[in-house]
């Protein structure tokens, strides 16, 4: 008897789970089918980026992008949707950058196609002109002294190498001299730093990006250089290596200034106090419209709280969709999120960050290993995605939600295809057109599609 008994009970739970399978194959099939076939997050973008344009954190952009996503939310029938006070750094760029070859009749027509870097000091009026020692590598800048450095601009021409597969893993073993490149060139006496775009391609756009000035280091000018030109400068220094170079730039860091987090919540029917949070970075950098980076992210979070509620799905655990502000020089509002989790006792069971573009999507990166139970129960739901080309995968996160990992939660990541990522980031091309509305809608229909069953079943 007892041997019948718990056979019937595991052909109860069998039949049970494959019930559940159906049903969420058909639930995800609806998400789908609605979320391209109604491309309301690709609307909203066209909206954030011809009518509000670059969202640089603290500026009047940025605050107008604020209102418009809060109003968007509000229109969505959300149990809450609410502003978290933060405050973030306030930089401007000024006019426009300037630099040219200085001292070289062959090459004084050269042109150099630069930007300030993000949060760098400008030279004001009078510029800057030195001359150059390049640098390959990052690292080799250790094996340089005070002697050589002193009194000379330091060229970081780091090349963002094709072999690897993903290209965010270049992009991050590159970017250290554009991180950090300024204060160790400071420390050996330079006057300032020129900085090889971080993009593999070789093209005419300087790409911007953050740099962190160390304490108690003299804080010196820093410029982006396009490819195309720092190969061109590259190869000039071979001919003339006392060749110089003039750059003027007018940015200046300004007191911080008041702005918020966007936060929408739908309340869990079951568990409520099991947090699922998604979201994206509302700031973006101020030389196009940042569609990719992050616009995309965010209006595919709104989308996705938009098809909660229009497919009527009664979530078990709740979800909140923010819009991070400051992601990209400083990090304040992904800070400021965590310490209110913390503050509050949140339980945060799984955080989903999309910023990776508006690109085909490819992947749920899912935990690491120290979350390994979870990350195998998770992928469990592999069949459901299957039909769509998605893999469910150990490696996710962000730079916004890394601020909860101490906090426990399970850190998850759209994963779009990445090749084509760093023609537009963080340059003048990031623009609505580049974005492509059925690959956008793709990405909001995965992340629907993976919450829908987080929320359902947890980890």
């Amino acid at each position: 008897m007892k041997r019948f008994f718990l056979s019937s009970f595991w052909c109860i739970v069998a039949i049970s789970c494959a019930y559940a399978q159906k049903n969420d194959s058909l639930f995800v099939k609806k998400i789908y089918e609605t979320a391209l076939t109604e491309p309301k997050g690709y609307e909203w973008l066209e909206y954030l980026c011809k009518k509000i344009g670059a969202r640089l954190s603290g500026s009047p952009q940025a605050a107008a992008a604020v209102e418009f996503t809060r109003q968007v939310m509000d229109t969505l029938g959300l149990d809450r949707v609410y502003l978290q006070e933060v405050k973030v750094p306030r930089w401007t760029r000024g006019r426009q950058e300037k630099a040219h070859v200085t001292h070289s009749a062959r090459f004084a027509t050269l042109p150099l196609r630069v930007c300030a870097l993000g949060n760098a000091v400008g030279t004001g009026a009078k510029g800057l002109e030195a001359k150059i020692i390049e640098v390959k590598h990052f690292k080799d800048l250790t094996s340089l002294t005070h002697a050589q450095v002193a009194g000379k601009i330091v060229f970081f021409n780091n090349v963002m190498e094709q072999k690897h597969i993903n290209p965010f893993t270049a992009y991050g073993l590159a970017g250290e001299a554009r991180r950090n490149g300024a204060s160790e060139a400071a420390k050996l006496g330079a006057k300032g730093v020129i900085v090889r775009s971080l993009t593999p391609n070789l093209d005419e756009f300087p790409h911007t990006g953050s740099l962190r000035y160390a304490l108690n280091v003299p804080q010196i000018p820093a410029i982006a250089i396009a490819t195309i030109d720092a190969e061109a400068l590259s190869n000039a220094l071979k001919t003339e290596p006392d060749l110089q170079i003039y750059f003027e730039t007018h940015c200046n860091m300004l007191p911080d200034v008041i702005s918020h987090n966007v936060i929408g919540e739908l309340k869990g029917s079951e568990k409520p106090e099991e947090i699922i949070s998604i979201g994206g970075h509302l700031d973006s950098w101020d030389l196009a419209e940042g569609a990719h980076d992050d616009g995309a992210g965010c209006m595919q979070t709104i989308d996705v709280a938009r098809l909660f509620k229009q497919l009527n799905i009664k979530p078990k655990r709740t979800i909140r969709f923010v819009m991070f502000m400051n992601e990209e020089n400083g990090l304040r509002g992904g800070q400021k999120y965590a310490q209110e989790a913390e503050n509050n006792k949140e339980k945060h069971i799984l955080a989903l960050e999309t910023d990776a573009g508006g690109f085909t999507p490819k992947s749920i990166g899912i935990g690491d290993e120290a979350q390994a139970a979870q990350v195998r129960k998770m992928r469990l739901w592999q069949p459901l995605f299957v039909p769509y080309d998605i893999t469910l995968k150990q490696g996710g996160g962000g730079a916004d939600i890394s601020t909860l990992r101490p906090l426990g939660t399970v850190l998850s990541g759209l994963q779009p295809d990445a090749n084509r990522y760093f023609d537009y980031h963080h340059t003048s091309q990031d623009n609505y057109e580049t974005v492509n509305r059925r690959e956008m809608q793709l990405g909001t229909a995965t992340i629907a599609a993976f919450i829908y069953l987080v929320a359902e079943y947890g980890i």
